[in-house]
């Protein structure tokens, strides 16, 4: 794909890495030139628009405005001869970016992650089968410290899965439900999740009585008899605190006959007239 600038005073070093801040680290000259930024702008742009149409999909992935509001990586290939021209063109471009995902294994088990994804690829119809695409992927490989079959790949075409199984031997795919593709081995040692301890609770005074007890032990109005007995009287016992709460309220006056006579003790004969009268007859038989 060639450009009518020159890509090198662009991209720099033949593999370029670009990031969110789209300044290639390889690049030569005064770290900010309006003109290199926009015209490294165009070819991201237009390396996205080529690799969409590629892949039949509807919109790019990949573009400049997409790479500084994410943190992605760029790697970006150039011809170095330039092929026949005294510009140098560029050959294709590969990028990832570490996202956190929920990944299913063999077993059907969830698994959190964050993996480093394989987010586009894109290598020009007229130098495919060049080996481009490896050099690509051996540099990222390389620059990222990361094993193949560690990667997990964002809806992978047949001929990118192809190219996989072709140099790396990723022979057998699990798909996800999120459209992401891991391969046989991810799992593999991996550490396991570290489960923190439960935290201790600080260790707190501990206190004689809460505040309702001390509300309910605090004297209150004395009851009354024989409840309202001290220590100080000749057989009570000390109260310790208000006994209200157990006493129940005093009942109504109990009825009493028509005569005024309480009709209990008139039933267990406890008259006046019917003493008399016991205390006379008493006297009679004692005679």
């Amino acid at each position: 794909m060639e450009f009518p600038f020159d890509v090198v005073a662009v991209l720099g070093e033949r593999v370029s890495v670009v990031d969110q801040h789209l300044r290639p680290a390889g690049r030569r000259g005064p770290a900010h030139r309006g003109d290199l930024e926009q015209q490294l702008r165009t070819v991201i742009d237009e390396l996205g628009k080529a690799s969409a149409k590629a892949q039949g999909l509807p919109a790019p992935v990949t573009s400049a405005a997409r790479m500084e509001s994410n943190r992605h990586v760029l790697y970006i290939l150039r011809d170095a001869e330039g092929r026949g021209s005294s510009k140098a063109a560029v050959i294709g471009f590969l990028k990832v970016g570490y996202k956190k995902l929920f990944l299913l294994d063999h077993s059907g088990a969830h698994n959190e992650a964050e993996p480093l994804c394989v987010l586009d690829f894109y290598v020009h119809e007229s130098l495919q089968r060049h080996g481009y695409g490896r050099e690509l992927f051996q540099h990222m490989l390389k620059s990222e410290r990361m094993e193949p079959w560690r990667l997990a790949v964002d809806r992978p075409s047949e001929k990118l899965l192809a190219f996989l199984r072709k140099h790396y031997g990723l022979c057998h795919p699990i798909p996800q439900v999120n459209n992401f593709v891991i391969f046989e081995g991810f799992f593999s040692n991996r550490p396991a999740p570290q489960r923190r301890p439960p935290q201790k609770r600080p260790e707190e005074e501990i206190k004689p009585y809460s505040l309702p007890e001390r509300d309910f032990l605090r004297e209150e109005a004395e009851p009354p008899w024989p409840f309202n007995l001290t220590a100080g009287r000749a057989g009570g016992s000390p109260v310790r605190g208000s006994l209200r709460p157990f006493l129940a309220e005093r009942g109504p006056r109990r009825p009493t006959g028509t005569d005024g006579a309480d009709p209990i003790r008139t039933l267990n004969g406890g008259g006046e007239g019917e003493r008399q009268r016991r205390a006379s007859s008493l006297g009679r038989a004692g005679r």
